[in-house]
């Protein structure tokens, strides 16, 4: 008996060929999206317009069904009602359901409700992030596809989705579409979408996400090349009642301007440019992006601060600043006609010294060579010192100024000879 078992080899294991077929075409019936389509679809019907018991008709088919691979499918007929062809169009032999974005009422609060589906299905499936994401740049393309309500109802839902984080507002990226825009359906689908972001948030928020994404400098781009101007954004954006997006968007050119200019002042400054020149490019620039003579007086205060490498004691760099400034008095000059102006000026020394430790000492000095080369006046001067300073030090620099302040009072009193002071 023993030798007999040993002769005995053993058994490999063995497939039964029919059962490998029939595994092969469980499979394939399985990754089918028409059989995944049906299974949805039919249990939409069965749900109904209940939107809670949508939510959790969802929830408990992710276990059955394969939502990761059929995250396109399943998202095309929570909108559409069916899967979409290229386009936007659905395909006429499909089944479809009316359980739907685009069959529910064109109002705020429906999309509201749809966005809770959306929102439960994703945080209870976070992998459909991603898809999600991607289904709804697709739909953006798609847009001339669908009529007016459904691009309505879509614009509202991205809103809201956009609002609560479910959406990343890198997705906006699909409506600058060539054909899109040139259309004007960019335009139009902004507006009904930023409208629910606006409401469900405040443009506060929408500015931040916007920002994120480098987004925020772009909105002009809704339009055609020959209508991106802040006046033509602004009277469309406005006139759809959106007078805060329009602002925001005035603010935000006018930020880019002001650094525009900045940058070219520095470079204009470095290269030794004539004054005249710079003089006439700054004015020009003002005109352009309507920018005030604080802001710009500001700009320049900067611009000539930063081209220095400023010694790092005390008692020379107070020299060393009124050499390089009595330089460029001129130029700051030609943007202090006006007492705000001059005052903008002096808030901006102040703030300076405060914030450069070496400087501390060397704020009066600056005041009255400005003062004596006719860029800052006593009016500005004495409401400075009276109530318009900044609380930055100002116990320090008051004391500075004190017996300058007291001369420029007795000279305005007794007429005596203005600018002549410490001659």
């Amino acid at each position: 008996r023993v030798s007999f078992m040993n002769n005995q080899k053993p058994q490999k294991p063995t497939l039964s060929g029919q059962r490998f077929k029939t595994r092969k075409r469980d499979e394939k019936e399985r990754f089918d999206p028409t059989q995944f389509q049906d299974c949805i679809i039919q249990g939409l019907t069965e749900t109904g317009t209940d939107l809670e018991a949508v939510a959790k008709f969802l929830d408990a088919s992710g276990a059955k069904l394969d939502y990761r691979r059929y995250a396109e499918t399943l998202f095309d007929i929570l909108v559409a009602g069916g899967m979409l062809a290229p386009g936007g169009t659905l395909a006429d032999d499909m089944t479809r359901t009316n359980v739907c974005v685009f069959a529910a009422q064109e109002d705020l609060e429906t999309m509201q409700a749809f966005a809770q589906v959306f929102n439960k299905l994703i945080r209870r499936y976070k992998y459909l992030e991603k898809g999600f994401e991607d289904e709804v740049k697709k739909l953006l393309l798609f847009l001339k596809g669908f009529s007016e309500s459904e691009r309505n109802k879509l614009a509202m839902l991205t809103g809201i989705l956009l609002a609560n984080g479910t959406l990343n507002a890198s997705i906006l990226n699909s409506l600058y579409n060539e054909n899109l825009v040139k259309e004007g359906v960019s335009a139009a689908f902004a507006v009904k979408l930023f409208k629910s972001w606006i409401n469900e948030k405040d443009i506060n928020a929408v500015a931040v996400s916007l920002r994120k994404v480098n987004m925020d400098n772009r909105l002009m781009e809704l339009f055609p090349a020959n209508k991106q101007s802040v006046e033509h954004f602004s009277k469309y954006f406005t006139e759809a009642g959106l007078k805060e997006l329009s602002e925001y968007v005035r603010n935000q050119q006018s930020i880019g301007a002001r650094k525009e200019l900045q940058k070219e002042l520095q470079e204009q400054m470095s290269r030794g440019d004539p004054f005249k020149d710079i003089i006439l490019y700054v004015k020009e620039e003002m005109k352009k992006n309507n920018i005030s003579e604080q802001t710009v007086v500001a700009i320049i205060w900067s611009s000539v601060m930063s081209t220095v490498e400023w010694n790092k004691k005390e008692e020379l760099v107070a020299e060393q600043a009124i050499k390089h400034l009595k330089q460029y008095s001129p130029l700051l000059a030609a943007f202090t006609t006006q007492g705000q102006s001059e005052l903008t000026l002096l808030l901006k020394i102040q703030e300076y010294c405060y914030d450069n430790i070496h400087f501390m000492k060397a704020f009066q000095k600056i005041v009255v060579l400005f003062y004596k080369a006719e860029v800052l006046s006593e009016e500005p001067i004495l409401k400075w010192y009276k109530d318009a300073h900044l609380a930055k030090g100002k116990s320090v620099f008051l004391e500075q100024m004190k017996k300058f302040v007291e001369w420029l009072k007795n000279a305005e009193e007794g007429n005596q000879q203005l600018h002549s002071y410490g001659d």
